[in-house]
């Protein structure tokens, strides 16, 4: 089964936005529904690794549409997905200047729901595959073709055995890695590595880390991993 589109919906009419979201996931599309800008962005702040499309209302309260479209297009993971405006707005200005924000299309209200799905679909064919495989942990995105990791989008510069380690862990989330399974990981044929590398290793990493250090844990005579209590249940 071809795996489901998920579209952000910034709409703060609650009845509209409700039919919509209904109307697109009885069309087989997962929607993350937000009625204000402050919820957009924690939902694009959260979901980062699921968000395909996003329709914002240009009107909404706390942070507009407008801005909500800046912060997409300035997101390490969301820069590319395509924006549609959805808005009463139907001054000319006012849909130039959407474009110009870097939105790919802009409807008018009211548009028929079948107008919208279509317009949605148009997009997301012509949207290119995604070239990178994200991993997301809390604040933390790995980029797995990119080699780069992430902290509430800002990068963290990390040397070839740091991105090595994280990778390790973020792949295998719910494991704890003896010091020995993590040398040989990181060790390759060089036997000059040993014991200590690794918490040398695990120690610059939680620096860098900062705030986030606390999701790589050492589980007392057995290793390292990441915090289980971090995770999703």
């Amino acid at each position: 089964m071809k795996p489901k589109h998920t579209i952000l919906l910034v709409e703060d009419e609650v009845e509209p936005a409700e039919m919509l979201a209904n109307f697109l996931e009885m069309n087989e599309f997962n929607v993350l529904l937000a009625h204000d800008g402050k919820k957009a962005l924690e939902l694009i702040e959260k979901q980062t690794g699921n968000i395909h499309l996003a329709v914002l209302d240009i009107m909404v309260p706390y942070v507009d549409g407008k801005e909500i479209c800046r912060v997409i297009r300035r997101h390490p993971v969301l820069s590319s997905i395509p924006v549609i405006f959805l808005t009463a707005k139907d001054k000319e200005k006012d849909e130039i200047e959407g474009l110009e924000l870097g939105a790919d299309d802009y409807i008018s209200k009211p548009a028929s729901l079948k107008l919208v799905k279509a317009r949605i679909e148009s997009l997301l064919r012509r949207q290119q595959p995604q070239n990178s495989k994200w991993i997301h942990h809390g604040d933390l995105l790995l980029d797995i073709n990119g080699k780069d990791l992430f902290y509430k989008n800002s990068r963290i510069d990390l040397t070839s055995t740091e991105y090595s380690l994280m990778e390790l862990f973020f792949q295998n989330p719910k494991r704890v890695f003896s010091r020995q399974e993590i040398l040989e990981h990181i060790g390759g044929d060089d036997r000059f590595v040993f014991d200590r590398t690794v918490d040398v290793h695990i120690k610059n990493l939680r620096l860098k880390l900062g705030d986030a250090a606390d999701m790589i844990r050492t589980y007392r005579g057995i290793g390292y991993g990441m915090n289980r209590d971090s995770l999703p249940v």
